[in-house]
């Protein structure tokens, strides 16, 4: 019976390492994880390198080939998604770590989102504004890997924030120049890739690895040779040498803290005695009884925070600008500006107005568009427009419109009147996230009346589609 025992155990042991040594090769050779450690590439990373290679590298293509400020951005779109990349490829070679090392794993990417957005806020004169802005409102999307629930939906969201700008290079384009149009084709196509991505490798979340070591609080810190062997940490160092205690060292303490209780018990003792040695203080140098003591102090105070004011001011204080460059006027940081002109336009020029307060712009002829950007009590006259007027992150904008004008957009702006004429009562007006907005229509010489645009609006559902219509509170 013992001989059969061993029999068994031997042939069980022979059994195992051939399991071990099959799947070790097995898994080598195929690129798969042993021990937790990347041999190769897993089918996740795949498939993002196919959207790497698919619509990235096709829309990389076609913004080279509009170029300037659009090529640039592409390249940093680029650079943000290889490093999305990396993070995958680590992601699914390692464990899920904590939550501050995760939040330093994920710094890399929120870096390029930053880098990207900063740019297009660099670059907001540029005739390739709308172009920058769909990139820079949809690349947070690349924090997908940051949603613990369906990410799918959260880039569709990002998507969506994009259309609002593409829309508006498909318009300025659609019949000039073609490679705008494919353009936006490229570009929408990344996010509507990576919803698919999503849905088959992460549809509840980033899936990180069952098996192998924690991930590293850094993209740079993971491991690059797998066969290599781990080594233990060395050992820690002997403990120092124990603390000498010497006679010397507490007696002056404890002498001096003795004498300072002593002294104080003593002061303490002399009882109504005390207060001989206070020094007597005068009428005069009483503030309640002198009040110009109060007021000496005062102007001091004053006077330094009126000097760090007007310091801070003049920091912030930009050179005030109206010149035309290339095809397009830059009106911007104007202050208390109430004869601003604009003559001799043409068809192909466009106006951008930036960081303008208390004044008032007049634009003559005809002219392609006009863009109005953070400014405040901003007045504008304009003859025609053939493109459209738009107003963002603005306060307080009065517009008329002296001849026509085809569309007017108002976006994060609070407080807008809007005058037409008689030539342009067929004006479309587009808002979004804005308030107090009035448009003014003429019934007479001289005379108009005032109807407000709506803000809040009543969503049913009709039996087949959402049904929306401004509420009777809204006007």
């Amino acid at each position: 019976m013992e001989g059969l025992m061993l029999r068994l155990e031997r042939a069980v042991t022979r059994l195992e390492q051939m399991s071990v040594n099959i799947h070790a090769t097995s898994g080598m050779a195929n690129g798969d994880c042993v021990n937790g450690i990347d041999g190769g590439s897993s089918q996740c990373v795949d498939a993002f390198n196919m959207l790497l290679n698919g619509p990235v590298s096709d829309y990389l293509s076609k913004s080279r080939a509009i170029g300037s400020e659009v090529e640039k951005h592409a390249e940093m779109v680029q650079s943000a998604l290889q490093t999305q990349r990396t993070f995958l490829k680590m992601a699914a070679t390692h464990q899920q770590p904590a939550k501050t090392e995760l939040h330093d794993l994920m710094k890399p990417i929120s870096e390029h989102i930053q880098e990207i957005q900063n740019f297009r806020e660099r670059n907001r004169g540029s005739s390739f504004f709308n172009h920058l802005s769909a990139v820079s409102e949809s690349i947070p999307a690349l924090g997908w890997v940051a949603v613990c629930q369906k990410p799918g939906p959260y880039v569709k969201e990002m998507n969506d924030a994009a259309t609002f700008y593409t829309n508006r290079v498909l318009k300025d384009y659609k019949e000039t120049d073609r490679r705008h149009v494919d353009w936006v084709r490229s570009y929408l196509s990344i996010w509507t890739e990576m919803q698919s991505f999503i849905k088959q490798h992460h549809t509840t979340g980033l899936e990180w690895s069952k098996i192998g070591p924690i991930a590293p609080p850094s993209l740079l810190d993971s491991p690059k040779t797998p066969s290599a062997p781990c080594h233990p940490p060395p050992p820690p160092p002997p403990p120092g040498p124990p603390p000498v205690f010497t006679d010397e060292d507490p007696q002056p303490q404890v002498g001096s803290g003795a004498a300072q209780h002593s002294a104080l018990f003593a002061q303490l003792n002399q009882g109504m005695d005390i207060t001989k040695g206070l020094k007597r203080v005068s009428d005069d140098q009483k503030s309640h009884k002198n009040p110009n003591l109060r007021s000496q102090a005062a102007p001091t105070k004053t006077k330094s925070s009126g000097a760090a004011a007007s310091s801070k001011a003049a920091v912030q204080k930009r050179l005030p600008l109206l010149e035309l460059e290339g095809k397009k006027w830059r009106v911007e940081n104007f202050e208390q500006k109430h004869d601003l002109l604009i003559e001799e336009t043409e068809l192909k020029q466009v106006a951008y107005v930036f960081g303008c307060n208390n004044s008032t712009l007049q634009v003559k002829g005809k002219i392609n568009s006009i863009i109005i950007d953070n400014c405040k009590k901003l007045g504008l006259v304009f003859e025609n427009v053939v493109g459209i007027v738009e107003i963002i992150n603005s306060n307080s904008i009065q517009l008329q419109a002296l001849g026509t004008v085809p569309t007017i957009s108002i976006n994060k702006t609070e407080g807008c009147q809007v005058y037409l004429s008689k030539d342009s009562l067929n004006c479309e007006i587009v808002s979004a996230k804005s308030s107090e907005m009035n448009i003014l229509i003429p019934t007479g010489d001289d005379d108009y009346r005032e109807f407000p645009v709506p803000e809040q609006f009543k969503t049913v559902w009709g039996g087949s589609k959402l049904v929306t219509e401004p509420t009777e509170i809204a006007g």
